[in-house]
């Protein structure tokens, strides 16, 4: 066996269906131009058609199959119309990637309850009733791969976390639930933490140089992390090679939490 095709029994994506929740942008789009190229067939699920259609495009210039659901993952009724929409595309889904997030963050006692029950649903109520709708069917066909992007306020407060550390943190212990369940028939469920990434989502903060060096001061490489630093990460939990991987949090920080 060449090394090519070992690397490609480990972690090609070949034949299997990804969905991709916040798939047209930032952290989401990296994660899902990473599968789509790695062979998976890549649904695409957010909110703005136009992004959707410009990461449609670009995928499938690379010669990716790939589609995409205008979704709004605000209420309950948009999640589980998202997730059949999804599924009618290329088939039951074999890999799940929570990506789609908002970042509402005014300080704590100015948090009401329209703050508290946005960010909820779309943090957490999105990849607990995909994960539902998904789950049992991996688990039956035994395979499955639950992916959630989660953030360093998960395990500690800095910068106003608010209710978005709240949901964060929630999300990683949704992940141990999910592995607890599904990982002895092959599902296997983990979290992405990222350090501070420059994307849209994290534009406030991306508008203070001082705050941006000091964040990239504190990490062990020097800078700030790219929405494409997760794209190795990411692949590697989608595919086979990491099969005894489960109810972890893997960051992808330059060392930023351990700094």
């Amino acid at each position: 066996m060449s090394a090519q095709e070992y690397l490609t029994a480990m972690f090609s994506l070949e034949g299997r269906v990804a969905v991709v929740t916040g798939g047209s942008s930032g952290i989401g789009r990296a994660i899902a131009t990473a599968l789509a190229r790695a062979g998976a067939r890549v649904v695409v699920v957010a909110r703005g058609r136009e992004a959707l259609d410009a990461t449609v495009t670009e995928l499938t210039g690379f010669g990716c199959e790939a589609a995409s659901v205008s979704a709004d993952l605000g209420s309950r009724e948009g999640i589980r119309a998202a997730g059949e929409a999804a599924a009618a595309v290329f088939g039951e889904p074999d890999i799940l990637v929570n990506s789609a997030g908002i970042n509402l963050r005014p300080p704590m006692g100015d948090i009401d309850e329209a703050v508290w029950d946005a960010t909820m649903a779309v943090n957490l109520e999105a990849p607990f009733l995909l994960g539902r709708r998904f789950g049992p069917g991996m688990a039956e066909r035994g395979f499955g791969r639950i992916i959630h992007v989660t953030s360093q306020q998960a395990h500690r407060a800095f910068v106003q976390s608010g209710v978005y550390g709240v949901s964060k943190g929630a999300l990683e212990s949704l992940a141990r639930s999910q592995a607890e369940a599904w990982s002895p028939h092959g599902v296997t469920a983990n979290t992405l933490v990222p350090g501070f990434v420059l994307t849209p989502l994290n534009e406030r903060l991306a508008s203070d140089p001082e705050q941006v060096a000091a964040l990239a001061a504190r990490t062990m490489v020097g800078r700030n992390g790219f929405a494409e630093d997760f794209a190795g990460a990411a692949v590697f939990l989608a595919s086979g090679a990491s099969g005894y991987v489960t109810g972890q949090a893997v960051f992808v920080d330059g060392g930023l939490s351990v700094h």
